[in-house]
């Protein structure tokens, strides 16, 4: 069987992306199924032979030598087998050429399915060798057809699809349109592989900040988490591995170069780029941005709640329209996040307990009013306003309510807006403890003279009373009738005498 092969190779080759060897097995099992075909299911005496430049191929028929064939597919008579070859003797094996034109219509029909078949597996395992290891990576390809929702993309060597659920809805293509799109799945399935494409994909924006952030592809700058609501905002939270590279400015670029292309991908979406920090207070407070967030409070740190208390004008900005900021910092943060105005927040009926452990997730104290005694460590406290009043020489809360009132216009760099403010602060979280001095001084002679006629008719009253003391019930302190309640643990009394 002698044929050309060599621009049919080739062209296969280049239409298929099928190697030259696979090709050539395909024509060689080909050639024995028709043989097969031809002489039964177990002539397996067939050898399947090409030319050097592969021009040419020729089927032969392996058979014994005999004297006295039993078998013709598998036997040859000894006096034939000396026409074809002189030296043959009786036992021999002989190959002997098989003309193709023995095959009958049938064996040749069931050839040519078999090697359709084989050419599709091949192609079909070649693509998925090819394309199961681009999950996760963008392609290109052009926009062919759309059917119930789902664009068709021509990818060259094969065709992938894009499904509605993974489009942006802010996007809309014509034929031919140029679609760079995120690989999610490479499946193979009995029609064909099947090459599925997302552009609402999370992983797509963050192949796309790989593609424009050299620092992010070199793991310089790392991606810690992104949100998204295709076609409307993706929210991207970064922190660098190297203390002098700024995150964020990394991403945005020299006059937002980088982020600018990102945006044009993604087709005018907006992007808010923000830094990571462990400390939930700061990142909840990153991740409503752009929102000025004034304080972040704790409210429940096992179940991850939070409160967020920003200015009138900033609420509208942090919620967003229909709620879409919120969401997204808290599904960023991982914490449910509720946004309150500064007057929202004063009228909350938080209990005093309650104040107690904010204070004590502020300060990391265990108990505020023993333990902070600066005016930095003031819960919600502004640290400009700190930190000018520390330039002024008042570091603790005592020393700034020790100072009278001429001198509050002298401090450099603090307004009266500042002040007043720090005050309700501190009349907020701090209890005052008001102590008898018991060295007072005194204006004139004639106040020290009823000062201490006041103090000689209180001791002559008290030597004079005697006054019963008992035992609190709850925590065993030192109580008397005069109580109502407990000084050490609160609980409220009641005295009872009984009759003799």
């Amino acid at each position: 069987m002698a044929t050309d092969m060599s621009e049919a190779i080739n062209q296969l080759i280049q239409d298929r992306g099928i190697s030259e060897d696979l090709i050539l097995r395909t024509i060689e099992n080909t050639l024995l199924a028709a043989y097969k075909r031809r002489f039964g299911s177990m002539a397996n005496n067939a050898q399947v032979r090409f030319s050097e430049d592969n021009r040419e191929v020729s089927i032969y028929a392996q058979k014994t030598i005999v004297d006295g064939v039993y078998d013709p597919v598998l036997e040859i008579d000894l006096e034939e087998a000396r026409r074809l070859n002189p030296d043959a003797e009786i036992g021999d094996e002989l190959l002997i050429e098989v003309d193709p034109k023995e095959f009958d219509r049938i064996s040749v029909q069931s050839a040519k399915q078999t090697a359709h078949q084989s050419i599709r597996e091949i192609q079909k395992d070649s693509l998925y060798s090819e394309y199961k290891d681009k999950v996760g990576e963008i392609i290109i390809g052009y926009y062919q057809r759309e059917r119930n929702g789902t664009i068709y993309v021509d990818l060259g060597k094969i065709e992938g699809i894009l499904p509605k659920k993974y489009q942006s809805p802010r996007e809309t293509y014509h034929v031919n349109d140029r679609i760079k799109a995120f690989i999610v799945e490479v499946n193979k399935s009995a029609s064909g592989l099947q090459i599925v494409l997302s552009r609402a994909h999370t992983d797509f924006v963050r192949a796309i900040f790989e593609l424009e952030v050299p620092e992010i592809y070199d793991k310089t700058v790392e991606i810690h988490k992104i949100v998204r609501e295709a076609g409307y905002r993706t929210k991207l939270a970064v922190y660098s591995n190297r203390d002098d590279v700024d995150p964020v400015g990394a991403c945005v670029g020299l006059k937002g170069v980088r982020i600018q292309a990102v945006i044009r991908e993604l087709e005018g979406e907006k992007i808010d780029i923000l830094k990571y920090d462990p400390d939930p207070r700061k990142f909840i407070k990153n991740a409503l941005s752009p929102a000025e967030v004034r304080d972040v409070i704790i409210m429940d740190e096992a179940k991850h709640q939070a409160l967020a208390v920003v200015a009138e004008s900033q609420l509208s900005l942090a919620i967003g329209k229909q709620g879409l900021n919120v969401r997204l910092a808290n599904r960023l943060a991982d914490w449910n996040i509720d946004v309150k105005t500064d007057a929202q927040f004063a009228e909350m009926d938080i209990a005093s307990e309650s104040r107690r452990a904010v204070s004590e997730l502020f300060g990391d104290t265990g108990d505020y009013g023993e333990e902070i005694s600066r005016i930095s460590e003031l819960p919600g406290v502004d640290t400009e306003t700190a930190a000018a009043l520390l330039e002024n020489g008042i570091d603790f809360i005592e020393d700034f309510l020790d100072l009278p009132d001429d001198a509050v216009p002298s401090l450099q760099g603090v307004t009266a807006e500042q002040l007043d403010a720090l005050r309700k602060l501190i009349e907020e979280f701090v209890e005052i403890v008001e102590e008898d001095d018991e060295q007072a001084p005194f204006e004139d002679e004639e106040q020290a003279g009823s000062a201490a006629g006041e103090e000689a008719g209180e001791a002559a009253a008290e030597e004079s009373a005697e006054v019963e003391e008992y035992e609190c019930p709850e925590c065993g302190a030192k109580i008397n009738p005069s109580m109502t309640n407990c000084p050490n643990c609160g609980v409220g009394l009641s005295f009872e005498y009984e009759e003799e």
